[in-house]
């Protein structure tokens, strides 16, 4: 189980441990599974890139408190796969120049996620995103496959919920954190906003076994107790690199038409097949 609080340490700012949740089993993303992940190479199923950031996201948060929540950046990468069960430190360590770095280390000390967050001062905060136009989904069965001609093209649609504090929790508990652990909680957690980003691209297309590389995220505001959360995005590149097949995505959030989260969303949409004992992470 997660400690619920960070702890300083000499040279971190903040470190925490985690146990790694695979929460997406059921998930028609099927990299999750252990059979189909066994496939490309992996020894498991993978814990969600959207989970890691999860865990991740926290350390800002109780580093700057709600300002980082309301301006707030961070990046993350997921190099290495996470998988279920394993015990992940999570590290904040701050710079001078006010930029602080992330990681997310495996029971052997590897990297498996690094990152960064920065806070802006309140006068350098970047500018909120215009938000894209809604567009209805498409139903379950009439999305269209996820191929290079279809991704440069396809408007995506919108994906809309409500959050609450109730379905907050049902977050955490699915990822594994100790009901009340986020010290927020009249407010969104960043791993409930980005779980978005995955849904408007999977519920746009159909998608084969895919993986979540990296995302970098710019907080415009908070996400309250009854607001309507709308997630909309769009395609800005499709690209090969390694036998990978790559989309990149810019997605707003907005919580009754105010932008309050946006993410410039990256993923490999349909993996190499595996050779040479290769596995498919990204080169």
């Amino acid at each position: 189980m997660s400690t619920p609080e960070a702890t300083e340490t000499a040279g971190a700012v903040l470190t925490r441990r985690v146990v790694a949740r695979n929460d997406a089993l059921k998930s028609e993303n099927r990299i999750h599974d252990d059979r189909v992940a066994a496939e490309f190479g992996f020894r498991g199923g993978l814990v969600p890139g959207v989970t890691v950031y999860t865990y991740l996201s926290a350390l800002p948060a109780v580093h700057w408190g709600r300002d980082w929540l309301e301006r707030g950046t961070m990046s993350a990468r997921f190099v290495q796969p996470v998988y279920d069960g394993e015990e992940i430190e999570l590290r904040l360590v701050a710079s001078p120049e006010g930029k602080s770095e992330l990681e997310a280390l495996g029971p052997g000390g590897d990297v498996r996620a690094r990152g960064t967050a920065t806070l802006p001062a309140p006068d350098a905060a970047p500018p909120p995103p215009a938000v894209p136009a809604a567009v209805a989904l498409p139903g379950p069965d009439a999305r269209p496959p996820a191929e290079p001609a279809v991704l440069e093209t396809i408007t995506i649609g919108s994906y809309d919920r409500t959050w609450t504090a109730e379905g907050q929790e049902e977050l955490l508990a699915a990822v594994g954190e100790p009901s009340g652990s986020w010290p927020f909680p009249q407010l969104a957690h960043p791993g409930w906003l980005i779980r978005g980003a995955n849904d408007v691209l999977s519920r746009s297309v159909r998608l084969g076994p895919w993986i979540h590389v990296s995302s970098d995220t710019t907080h415009h505001g908070t996400v309250t107790e009854g607001q309507l959360v709308s997630t909309r995005g769009s395609v800005t590149r499709v690209f090969e690199r390694k036998g990978h097949d790559f989309v990149e995505l810019d997605v707003v959030v907005t919580a009754e038409e105010a932008p309050v989260w946006s993410v410039r969303h990256v993923a490999i949409y349909r993996p190499r097949p595996v050779s040479s004992g290769t596995d498919a992470r990204p080169a």
